[in-house]
């Protein structure tokens, strides 16, 4: 291969620039050339395919900073339709055009389906990215576990899983994402910060953050040390959460909860309103999960409880909600994320030259280290061909104390035990620098607009 393409498909997330960086940074080594797609999909979609050559002469173009939290080349959720064979055939002709050998797809599952589509065009790649954790298999065989029942909705059935078997932390099919780390190294610091404000004012704070239908993000901000952690795995039930936030008043005065956004009753109905509306990539939108732990420990608790404990102070008054939102996808990406993004980058270049096609570049866990290795992108479908976002393992968390278990606790401390840099800190003192009081912020988005060229004015 002389020349590949790059695309970051999805919702931004702070690992992309670094996994972008560390694709142009081996095909430099190859001597390959790498143009990025702008916009994702959207890109392909667009009959100029605007696009920029981000390895000119084999150097990698400034304005590629691994650091620099997002993606320079734009992020689009439009996706490739399977079904539009037309469009597909349009697509292909416009990647033969800029003589585009092989395609690397940076995304999660529904880049993945996108890519599908294109795999019998042109060779494709994916590299994850999601600050949900979600993209991968708790153990090889488990998308062998979903099955469907008929119901009365629009589809006709709804989709369940079997009880999962026990598994070893090296069995993972795709450990971590790149972004997830920084995800949670933001929400531990935000329940850090809104703790001081609860505990000042005894008041119930409760914290919501993002990872759709896994509790990952959740999970992993006990490094934040929230007294409650409430994942969608584990359907919530009132009596026991009442009486544990009872009993961390009496001991403590106030109590932080964190709660994910997917989180379900005990019929498995979402608790935070489910909208009939959807975001581009087809994903139902989550809103107000923390709102419902709020009502629910009002009508529990009471004014009463709360006037007799402090003098004129209601029960809504008594607790707060707090979403962390979007700023779990953004910003500086922490050193694990950059690290092992980059490596991912170069790992789907290698895959591309070595022949593999419609493959996942994976990071796993063996022999207590991580380590880079590919898989079959249909490993991860179930029979009818559905990728299903990686539930949290009922193993990694104790329902009983609203916490991480022993594995869970083992989980998180290989991944970030050393997942800040001397540089992530010292990155803080710039946030003063005078400079910012007098110059604008300066957007790469300037920089690389000048850089993009469009099919129709090749010559």
């Amino acid at each position: 291969m002389k020349r590949i393409g790059i695309l970051t498909a999805g919702g931004d997330t702070p690992a992309l620039n670094a996994t972008i960086a560390g694709a142009v940074h081996r095909a430099n080594q190859l001597r390959v050339e790498v143009s990025g797609i702008i916009k994702g999909f959207s890109g392909l979609l667009n009959p100029q395919v605007p696009h920029v050559q981000l390895n000119p002469l084999f150097h990698s173009i400034p304005e590629l900073d691994p650091t620099r939290g997002g993606t320079i080349l734009g992020a689009s959720r439009d996706y490739v339709n399977s079904d539009d064979t037309e469009m597909l055939s349009h697509v292909a002709d416009r990647l033969g055009r800029l003589k585009i050998d092989g395609l690397v797809c940076v995304g999660g599952d529904g880049t993945l389906n996108g890519m599908q589509a294109l795999s019998n065009h042109i060779p494709v790649v994916l590299t994850p990215k999601t600050i949900d954790n979600d993209l991968g298999l708790n153990y090889p065989d488990e998308a062998t576990e979903w099955f469907r029942e008929p119901s009365e909705g629009p589809r006709g059935y709804t989709e369940k899983k079997r009880p999962g078997r026990d598994f070893r932390l090296d069995e993972m099919v795709n450990y971590v994402t790149p972004g997830y780390a920084t995800a949670v190294y933001v929400s531990s610091q935000s329940i850090e910060r809104i703790r001081t404000t609860a505990e000042s004012h005894r008041r119930i704070a409760i914290i919501e953050v993002m990872g759709r239908d896994s509790g990952m993000i959740a999970l992993g901000t006990s490094y934040g040390q929230p007294d409650i952690i409430l994942v969608p795995e584990s359907p919530v039930e009132p009596d026991p959460l009442v009486e544990r936030v009872l009993t961390i008043l009496d001991k403590q005065k106030h109590a932080v909860l964190c709660v994910s956004e997917g989180i379900v009753d005990i019929e498995g109905r979402s608790l935070g309103a489910v909208t009939a509306s959807k975001d581009p990539a087809g994903n139902q939108v989550y809103t107000g999960a923390a709102d419902a732990i709020k009502r629910l420990l009002v009508e529990r608790l009471g004014d009463a409880f709360f006037t007799h404990k402090r003098r004129n102070e209601s029960a809504d008054a008594a607790i707060f909600v707090r979403k962390v939102g979007h700023t779990q996808r953004g910003g500086r990406p922490i050193l694990f994320d950059r690290f092992y993004a980059s490596q991912l980058g170069g790992k789907a270049v290698d895959l591309l030259l070595q022949g593999a096609h419609n493959c996942v570049a994976t990071l796993q866990f063996r022999d207590g280290n991580f380590a880079l290795d590919s898989l079959d992108a249909n490993k991860l479908r179930d029979r009818w061909g559905i990728i299903h976002a990686r539930p949290l393992s009922p193993s990694l968390y104790d329902p009983r104390r609203f916490f991480p278990s022993p594995k869970g606790i083992e989980y998180l401390r290989t991944i970030f035990t050393n997942a800040l840099g001397v540089d992530d800190v010292e990155s803080i003192r710039h946030l003063f620098d005078t400079g910012k009081l007098t110059h604008p912020y300066e957007s790469v988005n300037v920089d690389i607009n000048k850089r993009i060229q469009r099919l129709d004015t090749l010559r």
